[in-house]
Formats: C-alpha cells, structure tokens, sequence
C-alpha cells in the first residue's frame, strides 16, 4: 500500500504544483496555538489578507485561515523539507484534522478529516511527497553552497597566487639590487687596492729619498768633523 501511495504521489506531484499555483492558495502555515498564539494569528491573518481574493470563501482552505485567526488549532506535527512542508494540525473542540501542504510556508492543499488514522495516513503521504519536490530544491542550495566555497578557494588562491608573484618580484629585484651592490663594492675594493698600491710605492719613494738625502747629510756631517779638527792645528 505504502509503495503505491508513493507511486501514486510521484505521478501526480507536478500536477498538484501547478494546480495549486494556478489556484493561486496562499496563508502562512500555522504555529502551535498554545506556545505561539499571537505569532501565528498574525501571519495568518498578514496572508490571509494578501490572499483573500484568490481563496474561495467556501473552501477548507478558507476555513483553515479562519480557525488560525481565531487561534482555534493546536499544531500536533510540521515536517520541513526544503522550501516544502506539511503540518498536522487539530480542532479540540470537535475532534477534527487539518493536513496542510504548504510551499515556503504558504498552504498549497489542505485536507479535513475527524478520522485519526486518515489524517495520520495523509500526514504521512504529504511528507513523502515534501521530500520528493524538495530534492531539486536541496540540491541547488548544496550545488550553490559549493559554487560559493569554490569561487571563495578560487579568490583565496588567486591573492596566494598574486602575493607570490610579488614576493619573487621584489626578490629578484632585491637580488638584482645585491649582485648591483657588489659589483660596485668590488669596482671600489679594485679602485681602492690600486690606490692603495700607488700610495705604497710614493711612500717607498719617499722613504728612499730621505733615507738618501739622510746618507748625504750624515756624509757632510762626517766631512766637516774630519777637516774641523785639521783647520785648529794648522792655525
């Protein structure tokens, strides 16, 4: 029974989309009565208001928008699947059921029951086929989760890329700058040994100089001591 139920829901989920967009059936799927009163009377009434000219006055989609603004039901399950989901929802005071299937929380079919089982059974197909219309829906949020992370890896790659094209720019440039540097470090050390040579050899020109012209004065100095002493004698 199961399996044909979800055969049956395959076949006919497209056709109950566009039936249900062509109905044009919009209200904001109920919140539990008792835990969020206020909140869910106002959304209902917020869509009951955009949508009243499209939802039939006699038609349990209307009476499901009047009881939530009359904060009359009790929200016993909600499944999400996706921008899809179903709710089943409980009048107390006569015992009866509301299954609602809803897409990106406006009502798209609502079915009324005082049967447990049926509505349970209802309840249940309505999730099956929730999860069956959500897929595609999931699957682009992944799919666009991982085009995002992508193209956010592709950035982050592309700026490591441009910094380490940087970096061996500025370190060529910078070895560039060095081999520079040393070669007019060895051009100075060049200039400066040959510099170095020439003061040398003045200086050694110098000092053979004066110690030549120190022989010649210590030679005049031995010359006048020797005739000195033979001058006094002949006088």
């Amino acid at each position: 029974m199961k399996v044909r139920t979800r055969r049956m829901l395959q076949r006919v989920g497209i056709g109950l989309l566009l039936s249900a967009v062509s109905l044009g059936a919009s209200a904001q799927v109920v919140q539990n009565a008792n835990s969020k009163p206020a909140g869910a009377g106002a959304a209902a009434q917020e869509r009951s208001a955009e949508s009243g000219a499209l939802t039939p006055a006699n038609s349990t989609m209307a009476e499901l928008q009047q009881l939530i603004q009359n904060r009359a039901l009790n929200e016993l399950r909600t499944t999400y699947n996706g921008n899809y989901g179903a709710s089943l929802l409980f009048k107390a005071d006569d015992l009866t059921y509301y299954v609602a299937m809803f897409q990106q929380k406006n009502f798209w079919r609502v079915v009324k029951t005082t049967s447990e089982q049926q509505a349970e059974q209802t309840y249940k197909a309505f999730v099956e086929q929730t999860e069956q219309l959500a897929d595609v829906d999931i699957r682009r949020i992944k799919l666009d989760a991982e085009r995002a992370m992508t193209e956010r890896l592709i950035a982050a790659n592309e700026s490591r890329l441009a910094a380490l094209q940087n970096d061996l720019t500025l370190q060529r440039q910078q070895e560039q700058q060095v081999a520079a540097r040393q070669e007019q470090a060895r051009q100075e050390a060049a200039a400066l040994a040959n510099e170095r040579q020439a003061a040398r050899e003045q200086l050694n020109a110098l000092q053979r100089q004066i110690r030549m012209l120190e022989e010649q004065q210590a030679k005049l100095e031995s010359a006048n001591r020797v005739v000195g002493p033979e001058t006094k004698r002949g006088r």
